[in-house]
């Protein structure tokens, strides 16, 4: 399940909005619920959607490389392991930005339906 978010940039509804997709099809809910939540908590959920795919994706790429010993870019020093984590970590932030794996168009979509889901019904956003 992939779902896009109405505009990547700023995690918003444009004013002339496109459907938002999940799976290739419309995502009536997503867009429902946009309508419901304010263009600040967007740009902070996306915010946090990303942050959250950097931090998985760093975990992954540290298991990765920790067996990786000797030659190459790192070489085997003392400082190999700080250089190793601070690399893995600007990788998982530009992978991340750059679109991810999906992880953060799910997280994404569940913060936005959750926030949607507390709104009061007639508190909607401000135009």
């Amino acid at each position: 399940m992939q779902a896009r978010p109405i505009n990547s940039s700023t995690g918003s509804m444009p004013a002339k909005a496109m459907m938002p997709m999940i799976n290739g099809r419309p995502d009536y809910q997503l867009a429902q619920a946009l309508t419901k939540v304010s263009p600040q908590a967007q740009t902070k959920a996306k915010a946090t959607a990303t942050d959250f795919e950097a931090m998985f994706l760093n975990s992954m790429f540290s298991q990765m490389t920790s067996g990786i010993k000797g030659e190459g870019p790192f070489g085997d020093t003392p400082g190999t392991g700080v250089w190793r984590s601070m690399l893995t970590e600007q990788y998982s932030k530009n992978f991340a930005r750059s679109g991810g794996i999906g992880i953060s168009n799910e997280v994404y979509r569940t913060l936005i339906l959750q926030q949607a889901s507390r709104a009061q019904p007639g508190q909607g956003k401000q135009p």
